[in-house]
């Protein structure tokens, strides 16, 4: 039973979040054009502010697991190799190829990432998945970009890539809060504490108009593509992160966000950078929309499981 108030605790706040959303288009309170609106200021304003607080307020003894670092990354990128290969043997449309891979691979780690973890380890926690996701996220945006150019012809300039990294609202907070604290810089109570406040209404916002977002169009002709996938991202990869994380003998902390890296849905991001490098825009964005609703759920279980089995 405890398992399961845990596993409660920690996914239905998401799930409410979204459901204000959706429930507030769907009765004409707001139109899509303002949660349109929204979305880009959440993402430019309120998302670089969460980063840097997370960094910023993080607690001064605590180190960055560099093997824990390290293993993260060489997972994200032998799975975007291992994809690269298995998906151009079963899909013929280039457009759909890099969709796919970029579905299965790149998940909305900033928005589910930090507040599970901060639901599950408290505050302290929050620290650990805000420091990898400021060095997950950039190989994300770095690998989609070279994939879709790939898969639609192409040419792939490294100065470009590199200025699309760097000008990341998310990367830019990411560095103004390490550079605080290798400076050992601190802000005026009257500064910090609106920043803490508009750093806490940052998830909120921002499953808020997540859920606003969401449209369930037809999806009848994609589901050959839809189904194998979320299938895959959602329970085979968790599952495969796990054995990994318990055969590298992680932390239950460093465990959870490694698994979380896997077990999130598909990144919203991926919808209009699909849709702008001539890829599938549909599918892509019905990845997003299925991948989030169900991932409230195989979420809800993996939580469960790993509380019930003393992993986390």
């Amino acid at each position: 039973m405890n398992s399961f108030i845990i596993a409660f605790d920690a996914v239905f706040p998401f799930l409410f979040y979204i459901s204000f959303g959706y429930l507030t288009r769907a009765a004409g309170v707001v139109d899509e054009a303002f949660m349109k609106k929204l979305n880009q200021m959440t993402f430019r304003v309120f998302f670089p502010l969460m980063m840097f607080y997370n960094l910023y307020d993080r607690d001064p003894g605590q180190k960055l697991n560099y093997a824990f670092v390290t293993a993260a990354v060489f997972s994200v990128l032998l799975l975007v190799f291992i994809l690269f290969l298995l998906i151009p043997r079963m899909v013929k449309e280039n457009p759909r190829r890099g969709v796919l891979i970029q579905g299965i691979y790149r998940s909305n780690f900033v928005l589910f990432a930090i507040p599970l973890t901060e639901n599950i380890f408290g505050h302290a926690g929050t620290a650990t998945a805000s420091m990898l996701v400021a060095i997950i996220v950039p190989i994300y945006n770095v690998t989609a970009i070279i994939l879709l150019e790939y898969f639609r012809g192409g040419s792939i300039r490294p100065l470009g890539l590199i200025k699309k990294v760097l000008s990341n609202p998310l990367i830019l907070g990411a560095i103004a809060g390490a550079a605080a604290v290798m400076l050992d810089f601190r802000l005026p109570s009257g500064v910090e504490t609106p920043i803490s406040e508009f750093s806490s209404m940052t998830t909120p916002l921002a499953l808020f108009v997540l859920g606003g977002t969401l449209r369930f169009s037809s999806m009848r002709s994609n589901l050959k593509y839809l189904v194998p996938a979320i299938a895959a991202k959602l329970i085979l990869l968790p599952a495969i992160a796990l054995a990994a994380a318990s055969a590298m003998s992680f932390e239950p902390l460093e465990t959870f966000v490694y698994f979380t890296m896997f077990a999130t849905p598909t990144a919203t991001a991926s919808y209009p950078m699909a849709s702008n490098m001539d890829g599938d825009g549909a599918l892509a964005g019905e990845l997003v929309v299925l991948s989030t609703c169900i991932s409230v759920v195989t979420i809800f279980l993996w939580v469960f499981i790993l509380n019930s089995r003393g992993m986390i």
